[in-house]
């Protein structure tokens, strides 16, 4: 049986979101469904999630929350329609933050930005406006402002992960399908030879890529078997004749490439 999982906040939900992912992949033999509702800002917004939780609740399949509401109101809400099967984030962490620090917490949404580098926040709104312009090798001519240059096949992982690398690292990640024309020979396309050096490879096993691909064209050539363990096999060559790092996405989480990428960078 699938739970529903909703990850909820007044803000983006990116904290609340990276905790219920981490504590939920401890449980490797349940099943999951996560729905994320950011920006829950206004009395009728929570009005209507809470709504849904009590429906399902009604229905007997009530959902697991996570929470990173500042509102004390809001939270109490929460608290009283999801019972103990909700995860408040500033509940659970506050309360001893506030007795071991000798301070009573002053909540302010968003407030997570400004903690460190006061530029933080600017740089990962810089990046993800990078990630988005520099997205399926649309446009190339900015490359030499990438942090990361990701190369691999379509839906072997790429997009999503750059947009996770700016949103979490501020890092102004580029991403470049390899087609068919480039899987042809093991050349390196002559866009990306200039910057080698930025390059981290994608890979995927060819069956999961064929799900993948049959989930948004099925039937087509593009999400065949035979295309796909051709464009893997063609795409694993070119990687080792040019010695790229390559990270396999088959059986990681976005979080765990980003991890892998910024190691990679680092090192």
């Amino acid at each position: 049986m699938t739970t529903r999982v909703f990850v909820l906040s007044d803000h983006t939900g990116i904290t609340a979101g990276s905790i219920a992912r981490a504590l939920l992949a401890q449980f490797p033999h349940q099943s999951f469904e996560m729905e994320e509702h950011p920006f829950l800002d206004s009395k009728d917004k929570v009005a209507a999630i809470v709504a849904e939780i009590e429906r399902l609740n009604a229905e007997h399949h009530p959902p697991l929350v996570f929470s990173s509401f500042v509102n004390s109101e809001v939270r109490t809400l929460l608290a009283q329609a999801c019972g103990s099967r909700l995860f408040d984030i500033f509940e659970a962490f506050t309360p001893p933050l506030e007795k071991l620090l000798g301070e009573a917490a002053s909540p302010v949404t968003g407030q997570l930005h400004g903690i460190g580098n006061s530029g933080s926040y600017t740089a990962r709104i810089k990046a993800l406006d990078y990630a988005m312009i520099h997205d399926d090798g649309s446009i190339t001519r900015n490359y030499a402002k990438a942090d990361v240059i990701l190369i691999g096949v379509s839906r072997s992982g790429k997009t999503p992960t750059c947009l996770y690398l700016a949103l979490h690292n501020g890092l102004q990640a580029a991403n470049y399908p390899l087609v068919d024309e480039d899987l042809e020979t093991t050349r390196l396309p002559s866009i990306l030879q200039e910057y080698k050096h930025k390059l981290i490879a994608l890979t995927i096993e060819p069956k999961q890529l064929h799900r993948i691909r049959q989930q948004r064209r099925p039937g087509s050539r593009y999400a065949s078997p035979e295309q796909c363990e051709w464009e893997v096999h063609q795409a694993e060559n070119l990687f080792r004749k040019h010695h790229i790092p390559v990270i396999d996405t088959t059986a990681i989480s976005i979080e765990e490439i980003a991890v892998h990428i910024t190691a990679e960078i680092m090192h």
